[in-house]
């Protein structure tokens, strides 16, 4: 039997023509035309672009804030992610169903709730204040709403991982004299592991290119709490199309080389707890 008759899918030429073509029309032609527009500006003038000291601060504003909240959210994510598939309360619907809330949400709408409540006389602010905790309009503002945005991406990554995590195997491990704490490092960890890692990249990809919830709680102030995509959107406004796409290829190119490092890390922890 030939190999075109032992498919399951026939086909499979056309498809591939059309997931191609549709990929190269929706996300291929616009970055190609992100590093053609900014070709055209030379090495000297690019380099200027990408390296002043206002976009320098942004670059660390928006990628280390980045990364903080998808490290809190994959803590914590896991946590809840845990307790929805493990434990049956009253409310549990409604707790999962708040999960997906930041999907739902229009971010602009996020940003102004953020703000109310984090403001120095919102309510949850105006009792961190004589803390001597600011959130709004700083970098920690920022952070959070960072780490709002980006839950659903880890609970939902997880989730599924540990719903399939059979107890049979962890009741396994107890009769056989694991301890708790060797249960949980040998039989449980690296099942959820790479989603973990999965749901981080995830989550810290979508803070990286947030807008519209963090422009109103960060206070927008340059070299301080201006992050990167509000630069590009303010160098469009100059009609600086040049200095806007140097900035967006960088973004580009770093948030790139991130998820594939991350993602070469996934691939060497499921290779090490196999």
């Amino acid at each position: 039997m030939s190999a075109r008759q032992r498919r399951v899918l026939p086909g499979f030429g056309s498809a591939l023509g059309f997931t191609l073509t549709y990929l190269s029309l929706l996300i291929l032609l616009p970055l190609a035309t992100i590093f053609v527009r900014s070709a055209g500006m030379g090495w000297s003038a690019f380099w200027s672009a990408v390296t002043g000291p206002r976009v320098m601060a942004s670059y660390g504003l928006s990628f280390g804030a980045s990364g903080i909240a998808a490290a809190i959210n994959t803590m914590f994510g896991v946590l809840v992610a845990w307790v929805l598939v493990r434990y049956s309360f009253p409310g549990k619907r409604v707790i999962d169903a708040m999960v997906d809330l930041p999907f739902a949400l229009p971010t602009a709408v996020a940003g102004i709730a953020l703000t109310s409540l984090y403001s120095t006389h919102g309510w949850i602010g105006s009792r961190l204040e004589p803390l001597g905790i600011k959130v709004a309009f700083t970098r920690l503002g920022v952070t959070v709403a960072l780490t709002f945005i980006g839950l659903p991406f880890v609970v939902r990554t997880v989730q599924p991982v540990l719903q399939d995590l059979e107890r049979e195997v962890e009741e396994a491990a107890a009769s056989l004299g694991a301890s708790r704490w060797q249960t949980f490092r040998r039989v449980i960890l690296p099942t959820f592991l790479p989603a973990a890692f999965t749901g981080f990249v995830l989550a810290f990809a979508r803070a990286i290119g947030e807008y519209g919830s963090i422009v109103f709680i960060s206070g927008n102030m340059p070299m301080r709490t201006e992050i990167t995509p509000l630069l590009i959107m303010s160098k469009l406004e100059q009609f600086d199309y040049p200095g806007a796409t140097a900035i967006a290829v960088v973004m580009l190119l770093v948030s790139f080389t991130l998820l594939l490092f991350i993602n070469l890390l996934q691939a060497m922890s499921r290779r090490r707890f196999a």
